[in-house]
């Protein structure tokens, strides 16, 4: 594999009006969780991608299970679960386009992936592990299960990417700093956004976050900022690359992830770090305009064929 990833799948349910969740008597059924997404948005990019879950032996596992095989992903490391029902969220949309998720998974089939069935020949062979913050907060055994894989990859040469994902509605702040530290000395990339570098950090001093980060053995530190782009830490300074304006957003949710995506498509076509945050930046503008977790993570050729239209623009 070029990629792999460790996380839960989840069935997400979008609603069909918007206004209180009480009121609202019809939904849409989709897929959804934040390394899912990562790694569906690596297959559309053309990588060789592979998936480590636990579903529920039921027909929602079933549904994602086949969504994802059909994606092209490798899922011979994903295991269907009997007597544990497939995780599940209900989105709840207001007028204003501010939202809330209602998260249904516990007991989540993920609590029965020990450390002692990490798959090691399966994370030896892959170029980069990607790991984020969500799936260690939905269980407190999940964080060693992440700390062990890291472990593993680093021991092997695999590279290790973390996207620190804060949830707080998982866990606390307090929680995450904790786990999420234990992380970062088998971390090369580390794919975040400011406010989770204060959380991790304790502080929003610029030079004091870069004082923590220069403690760790990180390759690209990446910063990520919405429609303004994103950074990278070099020399001991952020240097910024300008991100895409579009028409109308629809839904930010995937985003992040889609960004997550192409980054490490960069990574593992040895493009330059700049060249890789720009088209990463250009997939997450994608991702924002189509409705859903994963709808609008791009092929390859739709991300050139967008940055493409902007030079012409920008000539």
């Amino acid at each position: 594999m070029d990629i792999i990833t460790i996380g839960d799948g989840m069935i997400t349910f979008d609603p069909s009006v918007k206004g209180p969740l009480r009121y609202v008597d019809g939904f849409k059924r989709k897929i959804g969780g934040a390394e899912l997404n990562v790694i569906i948005g690596c297959a559309r990019l053309g990588l060789k991608a592979g998936w480590i879950s636990r579903l529920g032996k039921d027909e929602f596992g079933r549904h994602i299970l086949n969504t994802v095989r059909g994606e092209g992903i490798d899922v011979s490391e994903v295991k269907l679960i009997e007597d544990y029902p497939t995780s599940l969220n209900f989105k709840e949309v207001h007028s204003s386009g501010d939202s809330k998720t209602f998260y249904y998974r516990h007991k989540s089939p993920t609590e029965t992936l020990k450390v002692a069935e990490l798959p090691i020949e399966y994370i030896k062979n892959a170029k980069i592990l990607h790991v984020t913050g969500v799936f260690p907060a939905i269980l407190e055994q999940n964080r060693e299960v992440i700390l062990e894989a890291v472990k593993i990859a680093k021991q092997h040469g695999v590279e290790v990417s973390l996207d620190p994902n804060i949830r707080l509605k998982l866990w606390s702040k307090e929680q995450a700093r904790e786990t999420l530290l234990t992380y970062l000395p088998y971390v090369d990339y580390l794919l975040t956004g400011r406010e989770e570098l204060e959380i991790l950090f304790g502080t929003a001093n610029e030079e004091e976050m870069i004082q923590a980060l220069e403690k760790y053995d990180l390759k690209h530190v990446v910063v990520k900022d919405g429609e303004s782009g994103a950074s990278y830490l070099e020399n001991s300074e952020f240097v910024e690359i300008p991100g895409f304006t579009v028409k109308k957003v629809v839904d930010t949710v995937g985003a992040g992830d889609g960004f997550d995506a192409a980054f490490l498509y960069g990574v593992i076509q040895n493009l330059p770090i700049e060249e890789s945050i720009r088209l990463a930046n250009a997939t997450g503008a994608m991702v924002v305009q189509v409705e859903g977790d994963n709808e609008g993570l791009p092929y390859l050729e739709d991300v050139e064929v967008f940055l493409g239209a902007r030079e012409n623009i920008e000539r």
